[in-house]
């Protein structure tokens, strides 16, 4: 059976909703186990039993999240040239634009010799004051529905031996 990793970290829900729509997408799929798991609990192990993977995460001041560069930091070298080829994808929560955060996770997984699968999902909440930034999130239907699709169009090309 081919394994899904979904590893998320969300602060005010955005993320959190996108990562759920993607492990609901990819629920329906025979032959594939999705894990979700939060950042801080995820580790290196997470990465090497995985076949596959989606990051979600929020972008915090045009970087990556505190807690998903974390595990980045975590698993980098314990998983350098051990996961080479391994398909992977990208949902970011941003409050204006998101880009910077895609290219810093898209530069480790480039290092991880990973294999982008899908444009990454960055949806983009407008949030600019203090109070809306760290107001809960709400995801509109039709950017779950993006979310939804990609984690099944992942469980399906890990179950159909695609990637």
């Amino acid at each position: 059976m081919k394994q899904l990793a979904i590893i998320w970290h969300s602060l005010t829900g955005g993320s959190q909703a996108l990562a759920e729509a993607a492990a609901q997408g990819a629920g329906g799929t025979q032959g594939v186990k999705t894990l979700m798991l939060q950042a801080d609990k995820a580790n290196p192990q997470t990465l090497l039993e995985a076949d596959g993977y989606i990051f979600a995460f929020p972008e915090n001041l045009a970087a990556i999240s505190g807690v998903m560069k974390a595990f980045f930091d975590r698993a980098y070298y314990p998983c350098l040239g051990q996961i080479e080829g391994r398909p992977y994808a990208l949902l970011v929560c941003a409050g204006s634009d998101g880009s910077n955060a895609v290219r810093q996770a898209e530069r480790i997984a480039t290092g991880w010799r990973l294999k982008h699968i899908a444009d990454s999902l960055i949806v983009c909440t407008h949030a600019q004051t203090p109070e809306a930034i760290l107001a809960p999130k709400i995801i509109a239907d039709t950017e779950l529905a993006k979310a939804r699709d990609l984690g099944a169009a992942m469980a399906e090309g890990l179950a159909l031996g695609i990637y």
